[in-house]
């Protein structure tokens, strides 16, 4: 010990120091039911409202979750999302981006990202973000084209990132008895699945630009952003407020809109998930609607746009020797061909989770991958494999004849102009 310290002050200075009571909030060790940082999940947002607020309530309401950041090219939607972040956490945290190029690479803190832009946006924002590190929720039709589906498969096995697509009903009980249903052979033999597709705009969508207005501020509205891979055309004020819709260049068609849900619903049920149709059958109207699509089994997915086979929105249907089962949104309980099938509800809900382990909540299956790195039910090859059932019934439609299709090599067959429109060129700088 020093002149200046004895050893008796040390002592009595330490006991001091050991006494006196060192606060640590209970939030940080998780008590009172509190998530600890530790365990939280933080998350950025991209392109976020309509769909993407809801998807934004039902991400934050989860505990072990901590929304930090949003990225928008458009400043009202950005600061009303800050808002609205903000409010929920009692703090002005919220950091804003405009542009994600500067927003993915700045932010390693960040775990994953809530995507849900205009469906241009979708591929393109979940490749950048996987890239820097980023796990991703990308909301529906999450590809322009077959090229940029492939693009997300191989950036997420790649940059091992867990990848989920808002197909949610692949995880709500009455779709995943309907499609356990037909998968475990409940129904006997099915070698028919229908499938809902929208009941607005058309397949055959047309290529008009709307009529030319003066480009806001970039702080406004980003218009190049906006724009991203596709083609450039000029500002227009109905594209920014979601007028985007039924455009060649920005949408996937009515057959995309519900599609990319219950395709993907069809196909899971069928035991066919990751694979797609090898024949694609013409139908003369505007809207695919009774196409008739033919896997390599032989089983058959047909398109509907009415009422034919369910009510409500997002219907699949399955046909089997035994029954039929089928569910929609505005079921409260999935329809069956006798009631001694309904019976088994509880019995296949229970061994569905039992086997999956999955919850059956869409976003929780995705925030329980991202801690425990596996893969969530509609990871990227399940959504891959559905969008290339609407990509080729897409192509089918445009080209107004029959076609054939590999899934192995996602290849038509002996088809070069069909070939040709797996892809789009990309405008610079936004190709992945």
């Amino acid at each position: 010990m020093t002149a200046s310290l004895s050893r008796r002050k040390f002592l009595s200075r330490a006991a001091a120091f050991v006494a006196a009571p060192y606060i640590i909030p209970a939030s940080a060790l998780g008590l009172d039911g509190a998530t600890p940082p530790s365990e939280r999940i933080v998350v950025g947002c991209i392109g976020i409202r309509g769909r993407g607020l809801h998807d934004l309530r039902w991400m934050i309401g989860n505990p072990d979750v901590q929304v930090v950041a949003i990225c928008d090219l458009q400043k009202t939607q950005r600061e009303g999302v800050k808002s609205f972040i903000d409010q929920h956490y009692g703090n002005t945290d919220c950091a804003m981006y405009r542009d994600l190029r500067e927003f993915l690479p700045s932010r390693p803190d960040i775990d994953a990202v809530l995507i849900a832009t205009g469906d241009r946006w979708h591929a393109q924002a979940a490749v950048r973000a996987m890239r820097e590190g980023k796990d991703v929720f990308s909301e529906k039709p999450s590809c322009m084209t077959i090229a940029e589906g492939r693009a997300v498969v191989e950036t997420a096995r790649r940059y091992a990132r867990v990848y989920q697509t808002g197909t949610q009903r692949l995880s709500e009980p009455n779709h995943v008895f309907a499609i356990e249903m037909a998968r475990t052979g409940r129904l006997g033999k099915v070698d028919v699945a229908y499938a809902h597709i929208a009941p607005w705009d058309a397949a055959k969508i047309p290529r008009e630009w709307k009529e030319a207005q003066p480009e806001p501020p970039k702080e406004e509205v980003d218009w190049d952003i906006w724009l991203g891979p596709c083609p450039w055309r000029p500002y227009n004020e109905e594209y920014a407020r979601g007028g985007w819709r039924g455009d060649y260049d920005f949408h996937t068609s009515c057959i995309g809109e519900w599609g990319a849900h219950t395709f993907a619903q069809a196909q899971a049920g069928l035991g066919l998930g990751e694979s797609s149709p090898v024949k694609y059958n013409y139908v003369d109207n505007d809207s695919a609607d009774g196409m008739v699509c033919e896997f390599a089994t032989g089983q058959k997915l047909i398109f509907s746009r009415g009422d034919k086979y369910w009510y409500g929105s997002c219907g699949e249907r399955f046909d089997g020797e035994r029954g039929w089962a089928a569910a929609a949104d505005g079921y409260s309980a999935p329809e069956v061909s006798s009631p001694d099938l309904l019976r088994q509800f509880d019995e296949v809900i229970g061994e569905y989770v039992a086997r999956t382990g999955r919850a059956l909540d869409h976003m929780r299956n995705f925030l329980d991958c991202v801690k425990s790195r596996e893969e969530p039910v509609a990871n990227a090859r399940v959504m891959h494999h559905s969008m290339c059932t609407v990509h080729a019934a897409n192509i089918c439609m445009w080209l107004e004849r029959d076609l054939e299709f590999d899934p192995a090599t996602e290849t038509f067959i002996n088809d070069d102009e069909a070939n040709r429109l797996r892809s789009r060129a990309q405008r610079e700088p936004w190709v992945i």
